[in-house]
């Protein structure tokens, strides 16, 4: 059987690294150089173990994204696992259009329980293939960016390359 992939690419963010399945969906990516970092996001049963370094066409979609076209990420299958609610989660992340960001608060309503602003967040802070999944849509209901597992810096340079709101430009 074949090894997962992992690819690093250098982006204006800093380097950004991908593990995919052998199937080409994407199991967690982030801005990092360390393939381990980034592997440790992966839920612990789907978590694999030897990787191989390779280009994977969901770095295309990266390098795409990164030159101006914010819809490349949008059609590269993702695999995560996780209780319903954030499968039903990440989902709902993937229909957040760029420059349209939600809060907490609204994503929660999209997810039908309006009053779980914090599972809500839990959801983001777990999710692991960031931009391809993205989290950095989602803002604190002041229109502040909240946290992002890398770093609040990369939240908001794709925010503004996105053209959305960015730090309390309220909505």
């Amino acid at each position: 059987m074949t090894a997962p992939t992992v690819e690093t690419l250098d982006t204006p963010d800093g380097p950004f690294t991908l593990i995919a399945d052998t199937a080409g969906a994407v199991l967690a990516s982030g801005w990092t150089d360390d393939p381990d970092r980034v592997r440790a996001r992966i839920h612990r049963s789907a978590a694999p173990g030897d990787l191989r370094r390779d280009e994977t066409s969901a770095g295309e979609a990266v390098r795409a994204y990164y030159a101006g076209d914010l819809g490349a990420i949008d059609g590269v299958p993702v695999r995560q696992r996780g209780t319903p609610l954030q499968e039903a989660g990440w989902a709902a992340l993937r229909a957040i259009p760029s420059g349209a960001p939600l809060t907490y608060a609204e994503f929660a309503r999209e997810l039908g329980s309006p009053r779980a602003v914090r599972a809500a967040a839990a959801i983001c802070a777990r999710n692991a293939p960031a931009l391809f999944v993205p989290c950095h849509r989602v803002l604190r209901s002041d229109g502040s960016l909240g946290g992002f597992a890398w770093g609040l810096g990369v939240k908001r340079a794709l925010l503004a390359r996105e053209g959305g709101p960015v730090d309390g430009e309220l909505f």
